[in-house]
């Protein structure tokens, strides 16, 4: 992606809040629908394998890419192609 870009990113994220992953959810929408995954191989946030592990498990569609954490960010063609994949299925 352009480096402006990174730039923009670094400087306008927040860290985390931990808080978030403690709150419970309600029943995970992948068990009754199905699912699409773009896995961000270079991902240095969440490994490509945990990626997998949890497309898998949600019987999820997988694309794979050759990009970072924010895939749909730097991968826009790839993302859009596996949106209109997903919202074309029946």
């Amino acid at each position: 992606m352009p480096a402006s870009t990174a730039a923009v990113m670094a400087v306008s994220q927040r860290p985390a809040d931990l808080a978030t992953l403690r709150q419970p959810s309600g029943e995970p929408a992948w068990k009754t629908i199905p699912s699409w995954t773009l896995v961000a191989k270079d991902d240095q946030v969440i490994p490509a394998a945990t990626q997998r592990f949890m497309a898998n498990r949600a019987s999820a569609h997988v694309v794979g890419v050759r990009a970072s954490h924010v895939a749909m960010t730097s991968r826009p063609d790839v993302t859009l192609a596996l949106i209109l994949q997903a919202a074309s299925h029946h």
